[in-house]
Parts: structure tokens; C-alpha cells; sequence
């Protein structure tokens, strides 16, 4: 059950264009503590905006504290590491990148910072699918990427500020006397908790009740899998679901086909732009045994999609970071938040409406015969994901 808490203030914000200039003024108006967790922090406008703005507040004197992936942010650039610096903002690496060799290293190694959140003072948080890199960083598109991050004030933003932290102290001791040669200029690792204790947030009347659902690989393995699951079964007349990557378990596919045989407006939103050809291919596989149940697939075309949400009877919604696939559910550290509450949902659900209208295109139930070359790259795509997973594990729990 999801674990909800009331009173909460909920901003739905759509692409970098609403989201940084939200997260920079929060950031600037900070009096006491920042974190910001990112998998990608680029070397582009947005990145520099973020950077200043982190650089600008630990130069007066806010604990500032950057958590950043060592695979997805392994190119971090230089002139932020030397502001950073200067300023006296803390930056940790969330595993840094290593060999591909011996292959079973990354079994563990694989296990990325996929979440995108960020906690001001213990009383503002973001969490989305936003990463710090411009809309417009897409290959040969016009149109910018295509995603969300929801901004919350009320008791949640403390949850929130308490699993960074937490998140914080596990990466500084697992790194604590370690000699960073590949990251010179990074603030002295001390190993502990950031003393910052924030006020107390009461809830607001008339407020969203909000849950934060997380995803690692000791206590909450499968929690936001299962939140999934939870709203899916429990729906009467609508879902829909847009995921970047899609590449789900028997559980979550098994979920999806039930609520369409009883009666339920199923609807997935999937990339419908070849990004990851692996995944994208793959994806394909499973399309058939979804349309023969009844849910419907759009393939979005107007750009690159990279969002993570989900609307469930227009009255529940999902905003994070987390893919329906084996990385976001096996592998990856993710943050999700669901919202009970019908306004900020209704507002979702219409955002995803326009999109699926205007900006994709449906998958028909009843298909030609693919061409042989596209078939045969959906089969060899399907086995190699399914090897992969089995290798990883993701079979023996789904």
C-alpha cells in the first residue's frame, strides 16, 4: 500500500522550460542546505545555468550538496568541478564508470543513479525524469524533449530531503579515503550526514495527498513495480502510461492485459523514435499479446520522449524517473512520486491526451505481416534483452 501523506502543494512542470527556471529560483532562494541527485549533468546552457545557481549558494554560505551518476554524468565538465570548487559545493560520484571488462563486474556496476531530485531547505523538492541537459539536445529534432517533474511543498518535501540525505551518507562513506584522480578539485569526503536538521512543514488544508516511492536494491527492490501493479488492478475505467523504455516483466505486462479484458481504458505511450536500438526493437516483441488484450499503443513521433508518468482513473498520477523496463526496475536507483489527488491529475491526464492526439500515432490491433529484415531485427533484439535480463537476474523475480 502506498504510504501517502496529506497537505501537500503539487506543481506539474513539463520539460527543462518549466522545470529549471523553477528549480534555479528555488535554488537561489535557499537559506541553509541544497541537494540535487542527477544522472546527467551536461556541459550545455542548462547545465551552466545549474551550476551557477548551485555555486552562487554555497558561496554564501548554503550546505550545497551535488550527487551525480558515474556513468550518466562521466563526462562532467571540468569548469563546473573547478566552480563547484571554489565555491565550497560538495560533489559526490555515484559509482564511477569503470572497465566493461571482466563482463560480470557489471552486474553490480550497472547499478545506476537514476533519479532526478533535488530538496531546498527541507521545505521545496522536485522530482522528475529531467535531467540537467537542454530540451533541445536531441539529434537532428527541432521540437524539444518530451517530459515532467513535479515541484511539492508540504510534509513531502521533508521525505523527500530525508532519502537524499540519506542517499548522501551512503555514497560519502562507501567512498570515504578513496583517491578521486579522475575527479580533481571535489570537495574532501567526510563521511558524514550533513547535520542540517529542517523545520518542521505542516500540512496545508486542502492539500494533495502525495507518497515517495523509491527504488533500490536492498529494502525497496520492487516498490515502485508494485505501486504500479497496486494502481493498475485497482482501476475501473482508465490508464495511461507513458514510459520512454518499455520493456516489462510477465507481472506488470500480466497487469496491463487484465485491466484491459475487464473493461479498462488502457493506454501506453511509448518512444516511437529509435534512440537505444536494443530497446527499441525489443520493445516490439511484446506488442502483440498487449494489442490482442486490448490496450492500446501510441508511438510518439513529434520528439524525443522522455517521460515517466502514469494517470490511473484520473484521480491518482505518477511522476518520476523510472522506465517500465529491467533497468528502472532491477537495476537503477529511482524516485517516483504519486499523487492522489484529482485536479493535479486531470491536469497530467490532459497534458497526455494532447500529446497522444497531436503527437503520435496508433499501433493497430491487426498488423501486416512485418518486413523480413524489421522482423528479424525484433526477434534477435527480444532474444539478447531476454539473455541479458536472465543475466542479470530479472527472471527469477518477475
Amino acid at each position: 500500500m502506498l504510504d501517502y501523506v496529506a497537505g501537500n502543494r503539487l506543481t506539474l512542470l513539463k520539460n527543462g522550460e518549466q522545470y529549471f527556471p523553477a528549480l534555479i529560483a528555488a535554488i537561489e532562494g535557499a537559506t541553509a542546505e541544497v541537494f540535487l541527485e542527477t544522472y546527467i549533468f551536461a556541459d550545455d546552457q542548462a547545465g551552466s545555468l545549474v551550476a551557477e545557481a548551485l555555486a552562487h549558494a554555497a558561496s554564501r554560505g548554503v550546505a550545497t550538496h551535488l550527487l551525480i551518476d558515474g556513468f550518466g554524468a562521466k563526462d562532467f565538465a571540468p569548469r563546473f568541478r573547478e566552480l563547484l570548487s571554489k565555491a565550497s559545493a560538495e560533489v559526490l560520484v555515484f559509482r564511477p564508470a569503470i572497465s566493461a571488462w571482466p563482463p560480470w563486474r557489471q552486474r553490480t556496476r550497472l547499478r545506476r543513479m537514476h533519479r532526478k531530485l533535488a530538496s531546498i531547505d527541507g521545505a521545496v523538492a522536485f522530482v522528475g525524469g529531467i535531467n540537467v541537459i537542454d530540451d533541445y539536445d536531441t539529434p537532428h529534432q527541432a521540437p524539444p524533449r518530451y517530459d515532467y517533474a513535479v515541484r511539492v511543498e508540504g510534509p513531502l518535501a521533508a521525505r523527500v530531503r530525508a532519502e537524499a540525505s540519506r542517499l548522501w551518507t551512503r555514497v560519502s562513506w562507501a567512498t570515504f579515503g578513496r583517491r578521486w584522480r579522475r575527479w580533481p578539485g571535489f570537495a574532501v569526503l567526510t563521511g558524514r550526514a550533513p547535520r542540517y536538521a529542517p523545520p518542521a512543514t505542516e500540512p496545508a488544508d486542502g492539500g494533495a495527498r502525495a507518497a515517495l516511492v523509491v527504488r533500490d536494491s536492498v529494502r525497496h527492490r520492487r516498490d515502485i513495480e508494485d505501486a504500479y501493479i497496486e494502481l493498475i488492478d485497482a482501476a475501473r475505467e482508465e490508464v495511461v502510461i507513458a514510459s520512454a523504455y518499455f520493456f516489462p516483466g510477465r507481472r506488470f505486462r500480466h497487469a496491463l492485459e487484465r485491466a484491459a479484458r475487464r473493461g479498462v481504458n488502457v493506454t501506453v505511450l511509448l518512444q516511437g523514435k529509435v534512440e537505444y536500438r536494443l530497446l527499441y526493437y525489443a520493445a516490439r516483441a511484446l506488442y502483440s499479446p498487449l494489442l490482442q488484450a486490448g490496450v492500446r499503443i501510441q508511438e510518439y513521433h513529434r520528439s524525443f520522449l522522455h517521460a515517466k508518468v502514469a494517470v490511473f482513473d484520473g484521480c491518482v498520477a505518477s511522476v518520476g524517473s523510472s522506465n517500465i523496463d529491467p533497468f528502472s526496475l532491477l537495476l537503477a536507483r529511482e524516485a517516483n512520486v504519486f499523487i492522489d489527488d484529482a485536479g493535479f491529475a486531470a491536469q497530467l491526464r490532459a497534458s497526455l491526451h494532447e500529446a497522444i492526439e497531436n503527437g503520435s500515432l496508433a499501433i493497430p490491433r491487426r498488423r501486416r505481416s512485418l518486413p523480413l529484415l524489421l522482423r528479424a531485427r525484433v526477434w534477435v533484439s527480444y532474444r539478447i534483452a531476454r539473455l541479458l535480463i536472465a543475466f542479470y537476474g530479472y527472471d527469477r523475480q518477475h
